[in-house]
């Protein structure tokens, strides 16, 4: 593929600028996976580790709860992040934002290393976690919107959603580089060791990757739509306030459709902690469950750009709408075979539902969501939605810990489950695990596919962008290139891409 792209005069693209489609590309993936790399061990550690290291307590239920709630606060900070760091793409420019985002998540989970016990400094350590935590959830707030954008403004016409699909390609890569440490560690470490400080090691591997990552950032081009803008003198004085004045409704639709974060949310979050706590009563060990991450991820971030060229030849919202409604129903039996500690079929509908259905809906959206908005806009109008709709979906680990209750504290003696032992009602350790279970999967498995509907239908009732040029976006009477002059240009486009 050819470095630069020149598109026409009167084309309906940015023509003043060259496009760098592949060295956008290459940011975006590099970025995103370094910057979820960090995000995500987050997850992972609060998932099996924190609630002991960081939230002592007698009731286990408290610690999980305390725990996932300050995952959660990362996704809190996620809209002011938005907010924020949306106004700062929109104004001057997607390449500095990039760069910003990055420094920022890379110091926080640098730090969030260092943090010593709450055995050694008290409640400080939560503190500084929650602290930190904010800071991580602020800068993801703009990276996505940033990337997509980036990576969409620079992509020939007819290819947007296969060039944009890297980003979340990068996502997924991130992930599963911080579950394959991870996973030599907690298999090779003895448990105290792991959880005194083998957890720390990928939090302080972050420095150097993150270097790598600016470098990278540091030289790709500005976009050729954001450069058009500057010399035209049209950047926005308050693109949210225009955005939500002239987008509101897309707005509201690409928040509904954010809320599809429930399936990452419901596997490899609360799953984690569903199929490793001892008071569950499941059994699988940690090395098993980080392996489901592991797999689901990889198989995502091969699919990923073929569902992304998919989107581009048939349309961006059929190809979500089945993602979600598939990915929704999947969660029952994934739930089912996990609370059997049934690791193959676990593993199995793990791949099925966030491997490969789920990414209808993971690999399209960096494409579909940009798209909805003009230039001036595009970052804030993502950025804000899409992490308001993510807002929702970031403290359901905590509700699901709190309306499916994992057995009494009781029922765990030195970290393992006593499932013979008899509870002060009358029934064993067993049973009461079995009906926490059978909670888990009604009311997990209910939630995950609720919000899953909610997605699909706020993609139905969304416009078709993939046929509709870039200086045309986000306006209501845009109108569609024809089928068969769309087939033309995306056909001239593979020529060169």
């Amino acid at each position: 593929m050819s470095d630069q792209i020149f598109e026409q005069a009167g084309s309906h693209e940015p023509a003043e600028h060259p496009k760098t489609p592949k060295k956008a590309a290459a940011s975006g993936w590099i970025g995103s996976a370094l910057e979820y790399y960090d995000f995500f061990i987050y997850a992972q550690a609060a998932a099996l580790v924190f609630p002991d290291l960081f939230f002592p307590s007698d009731n286990p239920q408290v610690a999980i709860v305390a725990s996932f709630a300050t995952f959660g606060v990362g996704y809190a900070a996620r809209p002011i992040g938005a907010f924020v760091l949306g106004n700062w793409g929109d104004k001057h420019g997607r390449k500095n934002l990039l760069v910003l985002c990055m420094l920022l998540i890379g110091f926080s989970t640098f730090c969030v290393g260092l943090i010593p016990s709450h055995a050694a400094i008290g409640i400080w350590a939560p503190v500084l976690l929650v602290t930190l935590r904010l800071v991580q959830g602020f800068a993801v707030g703009g990276e996505i919107a940033g990337a997509g954008s980036m990576i969409l403004e620079h992509a020939p016409f007819g290819r947007r959603g296969y060039f944009t699909s890297f980003t979340l390609q990068g996502v997924q890569a991130g992930q599963i580089f911080a579950a394959a440490i991870f996973l030599p560690l907690a298999i090779m470490l003895p448990d105290e060791a792991f959880d005194s400080w083998g957890w720390r090691i990928p939090f302080l591997l972050s420095a150097g990757v993150v270097l790598a990552g600016y470098i990278v950032r540091r030289r790709v081009p500005e976009t050729p739509a954001f450069e058009e803008e500057i010399t035209h003198d049209e950047v926005p004085p308050a693109p949210i306030v225009m955005a939500v004045k002239e987008n509101g409704a897309d707005m509201l639709r690409v928040i509904c459709m954010a809320l599809m974060n429930v399936v990452p949310t419901t596997v490899t979050i609360f799953g984690a902690t569903f199929a490793t706590n001892a008071v569950y009563g499941v059994g699988l060990r940690t090395s098993d469950y980080l392996w489901i991450t592991v797999s689901g991820n990889l198989v995502a971030a091969i699919l990923i750009p073929f569902v992304g060229n998919l989107s581009d030849r048939i349309g961006r919202r059929p190809v979500i709408i089945v993602g979600c409604l598939a990915s929704g129903v999947l969660a029952y039996p994934y739930l089912y075979f996990v609370s059997h500690g049934n690791l193959p079929m676990a593993f199995l509908f793990a791949v099925l539902m966030w491997g490969i259905v789920y990414q209808g809906y993971n690999a399209v959206f960096p494409s579909f969501y940009p798209e909805q908005f003009p230039t001036q806009t595009r970052v804030t109008g993502f950025a804000v939605s899409q992490n308001l709709g993510t807002l929702v979906t970031a403290f359901l680990p905590a509700v699901y810990a709190v309306l499916a209750p994992p057995a009494p504290s009781a029922c765990k003696e030195d970290d393992k489950f006593v499932p013979d032992l008899v509870l002060p009602s009358g029934e064993t350790c067993r049973s009461a695990a079995d009906a926490a279970e059978g909670r888990v999967i009604m009311v997990v498995g209910s939630i995950t596919l609720a919000m899953t509907v909610i997605a699909a239908v706020a993609d139905y009732f969304a416009r078709e962008t993939s046929r509709v040029h870039l200086n045309d976006l986000g306006a209501k009477d845009a109108v569609p290139v024809p089928e068969a002059e769309y087939l033309r240009l995306r056909a001239e486009a593979r020529s060169v891409g």
